[in-house]
């Protein structure tokens, strides 16, 4: 199944872009705005625990902090969905330090976990790596091995804090072993 745009509020602002350190991308633009793209995966995080992605960010969403459901709002996140109604979310927060891991914000019968990887504009405008176990930071978060995963988000919004955020996104994949 192909990458779906999913709205939660206002009027998404995205294209696929070629960058010519990072290859081929995906630019999201929010203004005032809470959208992704997701998709259905099957992965089992036992043979697969290790999601990589490349990130920049050009615009964080000024005064926002994911602790905060009146300024939760991040230029980019990445969002790992079990099958058990639990989602890890991998955050570039514009004030929460680096390493800040907490629940965040949530549904009625969706848990959420939130992992700051990357915080303000000290690294704006250049492309980042990352790695993260998420079969480690699954039992971390809710004291349980990773059941299956079953959907992958790239998401961006501004809509809490009323601003602009930008941001883009390179491969995004599951490894066996750290990159």
């Amino acid at each position: 199944m192909d990458w779906q745009i999913k709205v939660n509020h206002g009027r998404p602002e995205y294209g696929v872009c070629q960058d010519n350190s990072a290859g081929p991308c995906l630019h999201l633009k929010s203004v005032g705005a809470s959208f992704g793209l997701e998709r259905k995966v099957d992965v089992h995080p036992a043979q697969l625990p290790f999601l990589t992605w490349r990130w920049k960010v050009t615009q964080l969403p000024a005064g926002a902090d994911f602790r905060r459901s009146t300024t939760d709002d991040q230029a980019a996140q990445v969002l790992v969905a079990f099958e058990d109604n639990r989602v890890l979310t991998y955050i570039w927060d514009s004030t929460a330090p680096k390493g800040t891991a907490a629940a965040a914000p949530s549904f009625p019968l969706v848990h959420i976990f939130a992992v700051v990887c990357e915080s303000g504009a000290a690294d704006a405008n250049r492309w980042l790596s990352e790695t993260r176990n998420v079969a480690a930071d699954f039992e971390r978060a809710f004291g349980r091995p990773a059941p299956r995963v079953k959907g992958l988000r790239l998401q961006i919004n501004s809509q809490h804090t009323g601003t602009v955020a930008e941001s883009y996104f390179g491969e995004v994949a599951f490894r066996s072993t750290p990159e």
